[in-house]
């Protein structure tokens, strides 16, 4: 950016220099047109040495004038070589297509999550949602922190400040279904879940709290969940003394290649063929192999575990379920669907 400044001030410098030259050889010079002034001005700063088409010989502030001229015109010049060199060579001009080419590929995204924070946390983050097939922006002021998701060639990419209105607008906010706020204070994660919550209110926003007391406070301003990583890991360590059995078995199934096994959810709309159908006869085991764990009814804010086949699926339901994510992905469309009329 400072290279890319750089070069649009000595162009402006270029051009103040060639109107100030064009105005003084058209009204110090005899019977001089624009054409003529233009021309004198760009031979004389190129120094081509076509010769002098505006004389200068017959007046002395004239020719003092055009030796002005000469002088600041070649130190802009050479400025202006050397600003437009840096500019390629520190490859800003690649970098102006590589944003042109991402901002084209944001505009068209629909239903995708933006990361804000481009650091370790960040890449495991991002790292599971493309394993969970969402489309991923993420949003980071450092360059040397971007470059790292280079090998993630799915994933869109914005460099600029986050607290930035219009960089996160950059980033397909309108349309982003979620925003994660890994910045690395507290009161940067609060002020951006203030900025997005008041612009969009039905995003849903998760972010990271690094002291216990802000986790309530970034609630406040609008968070939809925050996530504490030193309470994960305490029980993380916890979970691997007492069950570790349990960890080894949640660790293969996010480790797994051949298969991406997940705890997703499905949410049951109140069109859904589902609504007034019992779980039994959905029959997602066999359909989907899927195993379902809870259900949360929109009108019961308990929690159903290990719910019965008996169990009635209701409009705004969400069914918590264990499975490959393509056999979710195709619940969800099933689950979607309208009834087909009799």
């Amino acid at each position: 950016m400072e290279i890319q400044r750089r070069l649009v001030n000595a162009l402006l410098v270029l051009a103040a220099v060639m109107i100030v030259a064009t105005c003084g050889y058209k009204f110090l010079g005899h019977d001089v047109s624009w054409l003529d002034a233009v021309y004198m001005t760009v031979v004389t700063l190129a120094t081509v040495g076509y010769g002098e088409i505006v004389d200068t010989s017959n007046s002395t502030v004239l020719r003092t004038f055009n030796l002005l001229v000469l002088t600041f015109g070649i130190g802009v010049m050479l400025y202006v070589i050397s600003a437009a060199t840096a500019f390629v060579v520190e490859g800003e001009l690649k970098n102006v297509f590589w944003r042109k080419r991402m901002q084209k590929r944001i505009a068209q995204l629909r239903g995708h999550v933006i990361v804000c924070g481009a650091g370790e946390m960040g890449i495991h983050i991002v790292r599971e949602l493309l394993k969970t097939n969402r489309e991923v922006v993420v949003v980071d002021h450092d360059r040397q922190r971007l470059v790292k998701y280079q090998s993630f060639p799915e994933v869109s990419l914005v460099e600029g400040d986050v607290t930035d209105e219009q960089v996160l607008e950059e980033a397909g906010l309108a349309h982003a279904s979620g925003l994660v706020a890994v910045l690395p204070s507290d009161k940067d994660n609060m002020v951006l879940t203030v900025i997005v919550r008041q612009k969009y209110p039905n995003i849903r926003i998760v972010a990271r709290n690094i002291e216990a007391k802000m986790g309530e406070k970034i609630l406040k301003a609008g968070a939809d969940a925050t996530v504490s990583p030193s309470f994960i890991g305490g029980m993380r360590l916890a979970s691997e003394m007492v069950r570790p059995h349990v960890v080894s078995f949640l660790d293969l199934m996010l480790k797994e290649q051949s298969k991406t096994l997940r705890i997703e959810e499905i949410p049951v709309p109140e069109h859904s063929q589902w609504v007034g159908v019992e779980l039994g006869r959905i029959n997602l085991r066999e359909k989907f192999d899927l195993m379902c764990l809870a259900v949360f009814h929109g009108t019961d804010e308990a929690i159903r575990y290990n719910p019965r086949d008996s169990e009635v699926v209701k409009g705004n339901t969400v069914l918590v379920v264990m499975g490959d994510v393509r056999s979710v992905r195709l619940a969800r469309e099933a689950a979607n669907a309208r009834p087909v009329p009799q």
